[in-house]
């Protein structure tokens, strides 16, 4: 349980262990939505509440365990990271199926969750940190695909202004809560430690500018497929 529990740095990024990680969630994503797809409404409804509060689940556990090994920094370690802070709440879509819940969250981890797979910030490998991060964040992009093709929900393009509101707004507390805890979660006072997609943006603050930027256009090229199916219909 230790070793289960015990941090290490035998992660690297752009790795064979990276790229088999990455395509393992892959595989578990597309057998989850093809067996789903098979099932009555009753079940899949079933299965999404359980694959979303096991991703709840996890994160919560994960900051309990910190607690419980006596290392927890409530500067570092609270659930407030955008993807943290998702995965507690994901089971709200879950649960209602509520169009608003999902085209706010769809754009939000499709954009900045799925680059924590490409650019991952974690050197855990093999133990509870590493099944956490990668569980939480490739879990977040497997059930927005979930919802997409199984409650059969797709985004417009007001999805994409109330998406990129929702992630002002959230900047904005986080803004708030940094100044007041000393912390950095959602990245807004200094880039991360790792190597990221922040670093070709420049230093703080002109990251968080060029972020501003670049978001809407790329959430426009999230939603481009949906938007050539809906033309082509």
């Amino acid at each position: 349980m230790d070793f289960f529990l015990k941090e290490n740095s035998n992660f690297t990024p752009f790795s064979t262990e990276h790229l088999l990680t990455v395509l393992f969630f892959i595989f578990v994503g597309i057998i989850l939505i093809s067996i789903t797809k098979q099932q009555t409404k009753k079940t899949q409804i079933k299965i999404g509440n359980i694959f979303a509060f096991s991703i709840s689940i996890t994160v919560i556990l994960g900051t309990f365990i910190k607690l419980y090994k006596g290392n927890f920094n409530y500067q570092e370690d609270l659930p407030l990271h955008l993807c943290s802070f998702l995965a507690i709440i994901i089971p709200i879509l879950s649960c209602t199926r509520k169009f608003i819940y999902y085209e706010v969250f769809f754009f939000l981890i499709l954009a900045g969750t799925m680059q924590s797979l490409i650019t991952p910030d974690e050197s855990n490998f093999l133990n509870f940190p590493f099944f956490r991060y990668w569980f939480v964040h490739a879990g977040l992009v497997i059930f927005m695909l979930f919802a997409t093709f199984i409650y059969k929900m797709r985004p417009n393009l007001k999805s994409v202004a109330k998406s990129f509101l929702a992630m002002q707004a959230y900047m904005l507390l986080m803004f708030t809560l940094n100044y007041f805890l000393g912390s950095n979660y959602f990245y807004t006072n200094r880039k991360p430690d790792a190597a990221t997609l922040l670093d070709l943006f420049g230093e703080w603050p002109k990251y968080i500018f060029v972020v501003e930027l670049i978001v809407i256009p790329y959430f426009l090229l999230l939603y481009l497929p949906f938007y050539l199916t809906r033309k082509k219909n």
